[in-house]
């Protein structure tokens, strides 16, 4: 083959592999874009994390890692196999001693193999509720975004029809104008239309900024903008605190991975205490004889020797087992006080997610209640009255800003109404809005 051939042939195979890399990235990206097309409830966006999310699965591999450690801390220790070539062979009245074997088997005190598997088991537990927590914080993460992301389009849209009324209103005042009118209130409108129109642009940035936060969260591409999720008009929500509480103080992943972590130090201790126990080594020697040169000599020429050793270790170092059961019982009075304190904080985390709940739902009522309804009314009283020349086009401009940031109150208290919502409920471990909960089982 020649060397242009050659060259020709390496030209094509890394086009032809440079192809299939293309290809390859674009169908990722294509089921990347697919993905993200198919997102629109929470139930949705939820999913997509619970799969997709790297940082979950490394909490998950974690586990599984611990696991493995299990079988390990409940075997005994690998026996010894020791082999003595003698240089010089030891005569015997048999013969000499030309090979040794010897294996030996350490057997730890009864109870150290069980009190060590069970300091791991419970250990590799607590990484279990660890991913579970881990679960329940990226919902609460996904969730939280997934409703300011929900805030934001509504904000986009209600700012986009005030720009669109305010817009209606400029031909008419330019035709007073026209008729002689004041020219400072078209001014003053092309101002308000362009501070609504600032807005709304800073809206739309705002929007790519939470689709690639969200996108992180859902292991999609950042450059990836998502599509404006579905959620309805919220009515008034009231949890009740003391199922909450109940459910915190046993269902709530941290303290039950601390719990794990104290059943852990216990058995710990346990195994401290029994350090001070002797362990057991049994073994087989086995020595091969070499024959007499006068066989004459013994019946038993030639013929190998074996035999049972047992050996036992005496723990006297007192002051290092007493350091190590201290140590043990320390860091268990550690874990416990850990425990005190973290379910102190989810009790004040809870009182304050239920009280921020609280406000939103006054909020809530309020605006929908009673204020919008005025606001809409006084919009179209303004409008009225201007066109028939009663009042000016500030009191327009006015009512329809003010019926604009009621609006925008109003669905700030719905998405901070959810928002505390699914905080309290992933604080007590509970199905979130009836749909998501962490892994129960194994």
């Amino acid at each position: 083959m020649t060397l242009r051939l050659r060259s020709h042939l390496h030209k094509l195979r890394t086009t032809a592999l440079a192809l299939c890399g293309i290809w390859g990235v674009a169908t990722l990206f294509a089921q990347d874009e697919g993905a993200a097309s198919r997102l629109s409830s929470l139930e949705d966006y939820l999913a997509r994390a619970q799969e997709a999310n790297p940082q979950l699965d490394a909490f998950e591999k974690r586990y599984e890692a611990a696991t493995q450690r299990i079988p390990q801390a409940a075997a005994l220790p690998d026996p010894m196999l020791q082999v003595t070539s003698f240089v010089e062979s030891v005569q015997t009245r048999n013969g000499p001693q030309e090979n040794a074997l010897m294996v030996n088997q350490r057997i730890p005190w009864f109870g150290k193999l069980d009190a060590r598997e069970k300091a791991t088991s419970e250990q590799a537990e607590a990484l279990w509720y660890a991913y579970q927590g881990q679960q329940l914080m990226l919902a609460r993460m996904v969730s939280k975004m997934y409703y300011e992301y929900g805030y934001t389009q509504r904000a986009t849209q209600l700012t986009r029809e005030n720009l669109d009324l305010l817009a209606q209103l400029e031909p008419i005042v330019e035709e007073k104008v026209k008729a002689g009118g004041d020219l400072n209130a078209l001014l003053r409108l092309k101002v308000e239309i362009g501070k609504v129109n600032d807005r709304l642009q800073s809206l739309q940035q705002k929007r790519v900024t939470q689709s690639a936060q969200l996108s992180e969260l859902l292991a999609l591409p950042v450059s990836t903008l998502l599509p404006w999720p579905e959620w309805q008009k919220p009515g008034l929500v009231s949890p009740r605190a003391t199922s909450l509480l109940e459910s915190i103080e046993v269902n709530n992943p941290q303290l039950q991975m601390l719990e794990r972590k104290i059943a852990s130090a216990e058995a710990r201790i346990e195994l401290a205490k029994l350090e001070s126990r002797p362990d057991f080594t049994v073994g087989l020697n086995y020595v091969q004889i070499g024959d007499l040169d006068t066989p004459a000599m013994s019946v038993d020429s030639g013929k190998d020797a074996w035999g049972v050793t047992f050996g036992v270790n005496i723990p006297l170092w007192s002051k290092k087992n007493h350091a190590a059961q201290a140590e043990a019982a320390s860091s268990q009075q550690a874990i416990q006080s850990e425990y005190q304190n973290r379910l102190n904080a989810l009790k004040a985390d809870l009182a304050s997610s239920l009280s921020s709940l609280t406000d939103a739902n006054r909020r809530l009522e309020l605006y929908g209640e009673e204020l919008l309804g005025l606001a809409e009314q006084a919009v179209e009283n303004s409008r009225t009255s201007y066109q028939g020349g009663r009042t000016g086009i500030l009191e327009v401009i006015d009512s329809e800003r003010s019926l604009l940031e009621l609006q925008l109150l109003y669905w700030r208290a719905a998405a901070d109404a959810w928002q505390q919502l699914v905080a309290a409920q992933t604080l007590a471990n509970q199905p979130i809005l009836g749909t998501f909960q962490a892994t129960q089982s194994k």
